[in-house]
């Protein structure tokens, strides 16, 4: 697939003209246009690692690891870092909307393009369910007449009208929903600090500076293995900074926007997860019982005085769900899209209307996600469970792609547009083998670890099913010229 020329200056009114990528076109449409803009790929980038897990899962990794919980979210931030390196490097050089799905098509084979493509746009609809499910707890909390499946139902109908009207209406919902979560994480993050050395006016909190990382039995109560527990439980909430790389494809200037996001992503992910959950630790004791029963960002508020920072919270975290919800739809959209251009997915699913939107391929990943949370609350410990678990670990195997993709498509650049060749891996190719090396611990971990094992037992048998069928088609039936084209 080719990338997309700049189209306009940063935050133009107009859209620019309808530029296609190849296959797209079909059913009158002119394929994916470029409506998102530099300030929506901007917040995207931002935003997108940010999630919904990071509000409400840290406080079951400060239990099990106490403050050492910062050097398992410092280890994953690392591992994220470079693949994003190695991602960014490939996205710049060949933006498209099926971003590492399209690059293991060309480095590795169709099998892997075909395999990891299915297991993302997975991962994402079971996604929407879970997102659904959260948002409607928190809005049935407000207003009970409505039940939580009503709740549910109504989230999921307006984000996927959102994403049904044009692509510029999904960036502007995810610029404002983007931009929330980054004002909350920094206005936690500076009031945090200030409270951590007794200077905010006001606060309930001595302010003890760095005593809580140690007074509550050193700084790891429960052992090194705790580090490593801790990671399990975090790397998950991750999952995200890709998003960027699918959307550069419907973007003015992909490859800046790209470029921007890849250089970004160290103070970004050092800020929002490091410093954030550095102010937790800093303002409590670890083992306080707050953290568990209100939620770490929860307590840590309150331990500042903060008026109804439950209420405070509750809000910031139905935005993050919103907009884990409304990218999840995009991203499954997109991804489906791509397969559907390569004749790896119905071929409807490439088809565009006159706004480029791809409206196959959202109501397509629309109505599975309405069968999961349909799942969700008719079988949740069954059906939905299996689903949840399944899906689990398929950020890892899309990692350890990017890597073994990276590796070959440095020399296909190079090769074919070294000039295009603008982000660079750091120390190639010895830290992108460091960073498989890396995922593949992580990896045979969680399948020693009983918390880790029945999700990575579950996802790796729907991995060998989906690739199994992959290698099954491919001999069935070869591409057609038209579709070796696209890929």
């Amino acid at each position: 697939m080719t990338s997309l020329p700049s189209l306009a200056k940063e935050d133009s009114t107009d859209e620019g003209p309808s530029n296609s990528q190849p296959g797209g076109g079909n059913g009158g449409g002119n394929g994916l246009q470029a409506g998102l803009k530099n300030r929506h790929l901007s917040m995207i980038a931002i935003g997108g690692v940010i999630g919904a897990g990071l509000f409400v899962g840290s406080a079951s990794g400060i239990k099990a690891a106490g403050p050492a919980i910062l050097v398992s979210y410092a280890l994953v931030g690392a591992m994220v870092v470079l693949v994003m390196r190695m991602l960014g490097e490939m996205a710049a050089a060949r933006p498209t909307s099926g971003s590492f799905s399209a690059y293991a098509d060309q480095a590795l084979g169709r099998w892997a393009g075909f395999s990891i493509g299915w297991l993302y746009w997975f991962f994402w609809v079971v996604v929407l369910a879970v997102e659904a499910t959260a948002g409607a707890v928190i809005l049935e909390g407000w207003i009970p007449a409505i039940p939580q499946w009503g709740w549910a139902l109504i989230v999921m109908v307006v984000l996927t009208a959102t994403n049904l009207v044009s692509v510029g209406s999904y960036g502007e919902f995810e610029f404002w929903f983007a931009g929330i979560k980054v004002v909350a994480i920094g206005a936690f993050v500076l009031i945090g600090l200030l409270a951590v050395f007794g200077v905010l006016p006001g606060s309930d909190n001595p302010g003890d500076g760095f005593a809580h990382l140690t007074d509550a039995g050193g700084f790891m109560p429960n052992g090194a293995g705790a580090i490593l527990t801790g990671v399990l439980m975090v790397v998950f909430s991750f999952m995200g900074s890709e998003i960027v790389t699918l959307a550069a494809g419907e973007s003015e200037d992909p490859q800046r926007a790209v470029t921007k996001a890849t250089n970004s992503v160290i103070w970004r992910i050092g800020v929002f997860y490091l410093g954030s959950i550095f102010v937790v630790v800093t303002l409590l004791p670890w083992n306080d019982k707050s953290i568990e029963k209100d939620g770490s960002y929860v307590a840590a508020l309150n331990s500042i005085g903060i008026p109804h920072a439950g209420q405070v919270m509750n809000v910031i975290v139905l935005t993050a769900v919103l907009s884990c919800l409304n990218s999840g739809l995009y991203t499954a959209s997109r991804m489906a899209f791509s397969l559907g251009q390569r004749g790896d997915a119905p071929k409807a699913f490439a088809r565009t209307d006159s706004n480029g939107v791809p409206r196959a391929a959202i109501l397509g990943s629309v109505v599975f996600g309405f069968a999961a949370v349909w799942f969700n609350y008719q079988w949740p410990d069954t059906v939905f469970d299996f689903l949840l678990n399944s899906s689990g670990a398929v950020a890892l195997f899309v990692w350890l792609v990017i890597c073994f993709t990276q590796l070959k498509m440095r020399g296909i650049i190079l090769r074919e547009q070294p000039e295009k060749l603008v982000v660079k891996m750091w120390l190639f190719p010895y830290l992108t083998w460091v960073t498989i090396g890396m995922i593949s611990f992580v990896i045979v971990y969680m399948l020693y670890d009983d918390a880790g094992r029945k999700q990575m037992v579950l996802s790796l048998l729907v991995a060998a099913l989906v690739l199994g069928f992959s290698l099954v088609r491919e001999k069935v039936r070869p591409r057609s010229d038209e579709e070796l084209t696209e890929a």
